[in-house]
Formats: structure tokens, C-alpha cells, sequence
């Protein structure tokens, strides 16, 4: 693995590059880009399935997000799904600068969040010429579905506040802790999950530090990462769910863009017995999906 970095507008995207064992830097290599959930790192999930991809043969880019992490952008913590979309299409630009990487042979993959900008990057971006997401969301339509009124009268004066020289207002993405969430009423399977990957030495990372820009919420709740995919997603496409269903929706994401798709190659593919979380990093689950993913690429790239 090499950190790299990629441009996003003036600013600086920070990546890992993922080389296949017994890379020769004579041949040209298919590419995937792989795209991090909302609230994570490049060195968090997506990294478990960029580094196994590349043992397969693949070169593989994971980054962080503008904004977040290592990656520049300002303001902080903010979650901008159309800069999260520009992110990926700069790191097929950056792909496409390499002398080892066939320009004609790039994929994208995805989790949670990061599945559905790699779904919307792909509806215009035909450089990427397969797509598999795990456990993919469209995170607009969760947030859509949670006062979303309410949030965008709260969004707006907090800009009013911030415009005459309020402070930034900074929330967490999740209760820090399960009691934490408990004590508010909070208990729903998949948030409790998360809470155990992302604040407990399971999944924890010091740059995945659990802080949402508060006005990033109109974005979020006006972006649909499936908007037009029954026109233009037209690449191969490989969907990966689990069956234990939880509250963050990839269930019934994963269906609603395979419905949507206009690809006459697409599959979905259900994980028995796993949730949203045990296709983090549970290596069982990982491993079933990567014996669906690692082919489908080998397939279509």
C-alpha cells in the first residue's frame, strides 16, 4: 500500500493505493475505487476490501472524504453528497494518470453511504464501467424519512446564526456509547451496531472522529443517489445485502436500485445471516461477499 494524494477543486484528497502481489510496473492493471460510509475512513472498512481485491489482481483506491480525515476542504466535518460524488470522479481522474492502470478496466465499490455515491458517480461517470456496492444506502432517504421539515427550519437558522457570527454548530453522527443511546431512547439494531464499530477498538479509527457539519443536513436530505438510475446506470452491477434487516435501510436500498437500475447485467446478492454491520468487517461475511464481488470484477473489468 503507497499513500497518495488527488486533487478535488484547490484541495488535497488523501488516499491509499493498493498494488496486486507480484506487481510489475510493466503492465497495466484494472482499477477499482473504493468509496468509505458516511462518518468513516479510508483506513476503516473499505480498506478491508480494497487490500483482499488487490491480492486478486486489482489496483485499489480508497480515500477520505473532502472535508474529513486526512483530506483537505473546508469547512470541516462537512458531508456534501455532490462533493462525496466529485470525489470519485477525481480518483478516476488520478486512476487515469497512472501508467499501470488500464483506463478501460476501472470499477467502483462501495459501503453504506459510499455504495450509493458510487451508484450516483456511475450514472454519469462512464469511465467506471462496473459497480458493486455492500450494503449500500441512498442516505438521503434516511434522512428524508426523520423530521426532515423540522431539520431544514433548524438548518436554516443555524445559517442565519452562523452568517452574523455564531459559532460552526458540530453534532455527533451517533451517541458515543450504546448507554449513551440508551438513556435517550435509542435501541434500533443497526445504530447500536454502528456504535460498537465505530466507538469501541472494534472499528475505531482517531480520524473517523463522529462529527457531522449540522447545516450538511439540507444536502443530505435533498440528495437522492438514485436519481435517474433507470436512464443511465447502465454498467454491470452487483448489489450485496445482508437478511438480518435493520433500521439504516440497505435492505431496501439494495432492492430499490436494483429495481431502478437500467443495467441488463445486475445481481443482488443476500448474505444469510448478516446485518449491516457484520459486512464491515465480520470475516465470514466479508468473505461471502468478496466471492460474489471478486469474480463479478474479474467478469466485467
Amino acid at each position: 500500500m503507497q499513500k497518495v494524494s488527488f486533487k478535488n477543486r484547490n484541495w488535497d484528497v488523501a488516499g491509499h493505493l493498493y498494488f496486486p502481489e507480484n506487481y510489475d510496473n510493466t503492465k497495466k492493471y484494472p482499477a477499482i475505487v473504493c468509496v468509505h460510509p458516511g462518518s468513516s475512513v479510508k483506513e476503516q472498512t473499505v480498506s478491508l476490501y480494497a487490500n483482499q481485491l488487490a491480492k486478486n489482481g486489482f489496483i485499489t483506491l480508497t480515500f477520505d472524504a473532502s472535508f474529513q480525515g486526512e483530506s483537505g476542504g473546508e469547512p470541516r466535518f462537512l458531508e456534501d453528497p455532490t462533493t462525496r460524488v466529485e470525489d470519485i470522479r477525481c480518483a478516476v481522474d488520478y486512476l487515469t494518470t497512472l501508467n499501470f492502470v488500464d483506463n478501460d478496466r476501472i470499477g467502483a465499490m462501495g459501503v453504506c453511504a459510499g455504495g450509493g455515491y458510487a451508484a450516483n458517480a456511475s450514472i454519469t461517470e462512464k469511465r467506471i464501467k462496473a459497480i458493486a456496492t455492500v450494503v449500500g444506502t441512498n442516505a438521503s432517504r434516511a434522512f428524508r424519512e426523520a423530521n426532515p421539515m423540522e431539520t431544514l427550519k433548524a438548518v436554516a437558522q443555524q445559517r442565519t446564526a452562523e452568517a452574523n457570527g455564531a459559532e460552526k454548530q458540530i453534532n455527533n453522527w451517533i451517541p458515543n456509547s450504546a448507554g449513551e443511546a440508551k438513556q435517550i431512547g435509542l435501541e434500533e439494531m443497526d445504530l447500536l451496531e454502528a456504535i460498537d464499530y465505530y466507538r469501541t477498538p472494534r472499528g475505531e479509527h482517531p480520524n473517523s472522529c463522529n462529527k457531522l457539519l449540522f447545516t450538511s443536513m439540507s444536502n443530505l436530505i435533498m440528495f437522492d443517489a438514485f436519481h435517474l438510475a433507470e436512464y443511465f446506470l447502465t454498467q454491470p452491477l452487483l448489489i450485496i445485502v445482508g437478511d438480518k434487516v435493520g433500521g439504516f435501510g440497505s435492505y431496501r436500498d439494495g432492492f430499490d436500485l436494483y429495481n431502478k437500475a437500467a443495467s441488463d447485467n445486475k445481481k443482488i446478492y443476500i448474505v444469510k445471516g448478516a446485518s449491516h454491520y457484520d459486512l464491515y468487517d465480520r470475516p465470514e461475511a466479508i468473505r461471502e461477499a468478496l466471492e460474489q464481488i471478486t469474480p463479478f470484477f474479474k467478469e466485467n473489468l
